[in-house]
């Protein structure tokens, strides 16, 4: 194999483990991309090329992710990871969890622990790296990760998400969740959302947003009957689309441009959380952004004559 060769084979690997670390799939690309530029220019042959590329590619996220956290804690209104339509990366024997580890939930949790902790916890538990893989991509000794693991471990058990082992189920659900909306249904809306389902955009003061969190089955399908008829008018279109591995849609305008993405949490049968990322630099990667200002105005527009 050639040295492209060999880079290419591990790409969606490499890319898998950046995007769980950073949340960020434009950060995550030129993680890759900085990780291409440093193997094409070493002049040393790796005894193990995957274990070189994973650890150059892990220190270069850990390094991003430091200075991110910076810029993070001074965002407008609620983060959220950008979306991620397909995880290139597969593995069958791990499927469950690379599955779990690129939904929106866990990747929020990821964000609490620190940029080290969030590495181990991705090698070791994510993609199943041993300790001293792990210790030669992050610069601990192998006992000092096996803490880092231990403790990002406990956090992320105490928090985990769990979400319906049925996949047809889910999308079942999200079905009628997604059919309801349409109609501006709300008694069928409320029928599939837990008592204290949570609505939460995030449009990072650069978008308007559906809401900065609603909480509660009630309030929450009255605002979603509310405005979608409207949005159906000016010709928005609704795409169901499995977003971060769960349940979820492309909302287009009439021009077929990214309005919005949104994501489902399903438990028990009822959609626990709902996520819309309406910030236009965290859609650029799903092809052309539509100007949602522009859209607000014109199903505002829309609904004064009946108002």
């Amino acid at each position: 194999m050639t040295l492209t060769e060999d880079f290419e084979e591990l790409r969606p690997l490499l890319f898998s483990i950046a995007y769980r670390i950073l949340g960020s799939v434009s950060e995550a690309e030129d993680a890759v991309q900085e990780t291409w530029l440093r193997f094409e220019s070493s002049t040393t042959q790796p005894r193990s090329t995957k274990a070189f590329l994973s650890a150059v590619v892990t220190r270069i996220s850990i390094d991003v992710l430091r200075s991110a956290r910076v810029r993070r804690e001074s965002y407008v209104g609620q983060w959220l990871p950008e979306p991620l339509l397909t995880d290139p990366y597969e593995d069958p024997a791990r499927s469950a969890e690379l599955a779990d580890s690129v939904s929106m939930a866990a990747l929020l949790l990821l964000e609490r622990l620190s940029p080290l902790e969030r590495a181990v916890f991705v090698l070791r538990e994510v993609f199943g790296f041993g300790f001293p893989e792990v210790a030669s991509a992050v610069g601990r000794s192998e006992a000092a990760c096996r803490q880092l693991a231990m403790r990002a471990r406990r956090h992320m058990d105490a928090g985990r998400p769990r979400f319906e082992a049925d996949r047809q189920e889910r999308e079942k659900l999200a079905a009628r969740f997604f059919d309801a909306l349409r109609e501006g249904d709300v008694d069928g809306l409320r029928e599939l959302l837990a008592a204290d389902v949570s609505l939460v955009g995030d449009g990072g003061g650069k978008a308007p947003q559906l809401a900065r969190g609603v909480i509660g089955a009630d309030k929450v399908a009255r605002l979603l009957a509310s405005f979608f008829p409207w949005l159906v008018r000016i010709d928005v279109t609704l795409e169901p689309h499995q977003v971060n591995g769960q349940p979820g849609a492309i909302f287009r305008d009439r021009d077929n441009r990214v309005l919005t993405t949104w994501t489902l949490d399903v438990l028990d049968g009822q959609v626990q959380t709902i996520r819309s990322v309406v910030n236009p630099d965290k859609l650029g990667h799903l092809g052309p952004v539509a100007d949602a200002w522009a859209v607000s105005r014109e199903a505002n527009r829309a609904r004064r004559p009946t108002d």
